[in-house]
């Protein structure tokens, strides 16, 4: 083999490999929403037989723990430093995209149901409102994602340059309208996907609990790495852009000097 025909092999290989992860994690968020909603999955997060209550909360929280640790080490600068001294740096990207889908396949297999009632809302109109409540969330977070640059953050516009011979290079930071309002508004639209909720159960609420608990720990990792990286253009729009709640911020808030 040539090595010409070397190098188009490995770039069809690379563009294939994240095209296949890409249409896989779409179909594992899909099922995110039905297993969160209640409804067309087989599975979702009230089926099944009960056990015992303090072992399922146990064993949801370690699968939930699972998806927190994975998606926080791999988003961390000094793993992917380390970690495409293994994987080429064109399908970083997309192997991470592969370990989140993997897990979520785990949490959502092994999952263990805990129906008792917290809530339930009766009110026809009342319960409508929340599921539209609930539908816009994940509109947010998946409109969120365009806003910035969808392809490019889940790994397909790395490896399409790639097997085009074109140089990579990140989109940069970018502040798109939503992002001026609040600094995370993929995580509020989980949020709101996850609580607006007309009947809440036991597993219902111990999954939204423990996610918006991991959204204040990713969100924290991530703005540090990023006023590390981008210095102090982040600090100061990290200063005036409330992080998920668009409430506006007072005219006193300051903005940090740039450093000579």
């Amino acid at each position: 083999m040539t090595a010409q025909s070397h190098s188009t092999t490995h770039r069809l290989a690379c563009f294939a490999y994240g095209a296949v992860v890409y249409v896989a994690f779409l179909g594992i968020f899909t099922y995110c929403i039905g297993f969160v909603e209640g409804f067309i999955v087989p599975k979702n997060i009230d089926t099944g037989v009960p056990g015992p209550r303090l072992e399922s909360i146990v064993i949801n929280t370690l699968l939930l723990s699972l998806f927190v640790i994975q998606h926080t080490i791999m988003a961390r600068p000094w793993f992917k430093k380390a970690w495409t001294k293994v994987v080429p740096v064109v399908i970083e990207r997309s192997t991470f995209v592969l370990a989140t889908t993997c897990v979520l396949v785990l949490v959502f297999w092994q999952w263990r149901p805990m129906p008792a009632v917290v809530w339930n809302v009766t009110a026809e109109p009342a319960r409508i409102a929340l599921y539209a409540l609930s539908a816009l969330g994940w509109l947010l977070v998946l409109y969120s994602t365009f806003c910035i640059d969808h392809f490019d953050l889940f790994g397909l516009r790395q490896v399409f340059f790639h097997v085009r011979g074109r140089e990579y290079h990140h989109p940069g930071f970018a502040t798109p309208w939503l992002y001026k309002v609040v600094r995370n508004p993929l995580m509020l639209g989980f949020i709101i996907a996850f609580w607006a909720a007309p009947t809440m159960t036991e597993g219902h609420l111990l999954f939204a609990a423990l996610v918006t608990g991991y959204v204040f720990i990713g969100v924290w990792f991530e703005e540090r790495d990023l006023m590390a990286i981008l210095g102090d253009d982040y600090r100061a729009y990290r200063a005036r852009t409330p992080m998920l709640l668009p409430v506006p911020r007072s005219k006193s808030a300051t903005v940090p000097a740039r450093s000579a």
